[in-house]
């Protein structure tokens, strides 16, 4: 699962000199949030958001009789003046977990794509990631979500996967999660069929509770103290 994979690679992007509004314009033409600012070897020099530019023109609250000279006079402004320098950065082998941790530490909304000299090869936006991840997690496929808890203990996930295995059931993914019990984990296998009334069962039978996996949530999960 690598960024390279799942990156936009023909990125549009900005010239630092380019005004304000052309910036504008070129967001609202190619439908994109992000334009890498780049020079004329393609080196990543920084990165413009809409939100740089909504934050730079005149509000829609304020519409004046001036609102004409007020855009003429931001045509004298460049996305040198208003892009984010230095901005956080992922090379294409880096992973697509890498990405979103970055993405959510950052509060950002994409990634430039940089390889080992700074030469810009894509870029990665929280659409790409979660395209990566209904592709890895095969939810694209029919099926039908468990939630199973399970132990600690070593052996307890292949008794599960052995299980559903006996059903002649395909596994589209299987997530991990902490439980709120000390000793206890949240099993998520994602099975590529709608009939899991036998698998049910047999998981039940030999031990393993079954709960409905929207009742599972994060906020019953312990937080450190410290925190």
């Amino acid at each position: 699962m690598f960024v390279i994979r799942y990156m936009t690679a023909a990125v549009i992007t900005i010239d630092p000199d380019a005004d304000i509004v052309e910036t504008k314009e070129k967001m609202e033409q190619h439908h994109v949030r992000h334009l890498p600012v780049v020079d004329d070897k393609n080196r990543l020099l920084g990165i413009v958001s809409d939100r740089d530019i909504r934050s730079a023109l005149p509000s829609r609250l304020m519409k004046t009789q001036n609102e004409a000279q007020d855009y003429g006079e931001l045509s004298g402004y460049h996305v040198k003046d208003i892009m984010s320098r230095n901005p956080t950065t992922v090379s294409p082998s880096d992973t697509i977990q890498d990405a979103l941790l970055l993405i959510q530490k950052q509060k950002v909304g994409a990634l430039p794509v940089i390889d080992a000299d700074g030469l810009l090869k894509g870029i990665i936006s929280v659409r790409d990631l979660l395209r990566g991840f209904v592709n890895v997690l095969g939810i694209e496929e029919p099926g039908t979500l468990l939630c199973i808890i399970a132990s600690n203990e070593v052996g307890d996930i292949k008794k599960i996967v052995d299980t559903i295995a006996q059903e002649n059931i395909s596994v589209g993914s299987i997530l991990v999660a902490q439980h709120w019990e000390e000793g206890k984990r949240a099993v998520y296998p994602y099975l590529l069929t709608i009939d899991t009334r036998s698998v049910k069962a047999k998981l039940a039978q030999i031990g393993f509770t079954l709960i409905d996996p929207m009742s599972w949530n994060l906020e019953q999960v312990p937080k450190d103290e410290d925190v």
